[in-house]
């Protein structure tokens, strides 16, 4: 049977179809759910086997990339974020979802202080990266040993923290995404990506659903294109399906 993914999105999310195309190879339904939705009845959320935070840029940003998204949730979901977590069920956030999750706080779990800043260059940044999967903890990418490909695009995606706290996420086997052959915005230790202590929840800023399959690669017709995303998503409906 097909789990259900609750896609989560607010005025100026922008990449939830694109995760729905992904969720469906992967092998998974999805219901995306707005704010409004969420105001009239936030036990929707509870129906879901998992749950993407999609990307854009919710509430045009005001205040801070994902700001304005995670009050808005705190409010209307309260801790059921949270007890998805403790009921095995997989989260993934990606750019602005991630951005969301840190302010909500889902992915520090007591490592320490951490943010997604501007980029170090101080500009919306759009362009392919590579990208090496590094955690066996994060249940999103564990067993994923090739480099994977997909696209950048954010203005705020430079995740930075202290030595100590890179340190405990690195020896929790946390640091679930580096970018390789470049670091796009200035990120401390080169990290793209993140997962919570359980491994269950996912932080990223790259956008995995928009190299789903070969033709979304901009080398696709040179013959060239490499570093599929699907397994990222397989692995997240899988555990789903568990």
């Amino acid at each position: 049977m097909r789990p259900t993914a609750a896609i989560l999105v607010a005025p100026g999310t922008n990449r939830d179809r694109d995760v729905v195309l992904a969720l469906d190879l992967a092998g998974a339904d999805s219901v995306v759910v707005s704010i409004t939705d969420l105001e009239r009845n936030a036990n929707v959320i509870d129906a879901a086997q998992m749950i993407v935070i999609a990307g854009g840029f919710s509430f045009a940003d005001a205040l801070g990339s994902g700001h304005v998204f995670a009050l808005e949730l705190e409010m209307l979901l309260g801790d059921r974020l949270q007890q998805a977590v403790s009921k095995g069920r997989p989260i993934i956030g990606i750019c602005n979802g991630f951005q969301t999750l840190v302010r909500m706080g889902l992915l520090s779990n007591g490592a320490g202080p951490m943010a997604l800043d501007h980029n170090e260059r101080g500009l919306f940044d759009c362009r392919w990266v590579t990208l090496r999967p590094s955690s066996e903890k994060c249940v999103w990418t564990q067993g994923i040993h090739e480099n994977i490909e997909c696209p950048i695009a954010h203005g705020e995606g430079r995740f930075t923290a202290d030595t100590e706290v890179v340190a405990r996420l690195q020896s929790n086997d946390r640091v679930a995404l580096r970018y390789v052959n470049g670091n796009p915005n200035g990120s401390t230790d080169n990290i793209a990506g993140i997962c919570d202590e359980s491994g269950l929840v996912l932080g990223l800023m790259p956008h995995p659903e928009n190299h789903v399959v070969p033709r979304q690669h901009p080398k696709f017709l040179r013959g060239s294109h490499q570093g599929l995303c699907l397994d990222l998503f397989r692995n997240g409906v899988t555990h789903a399906s568990a």
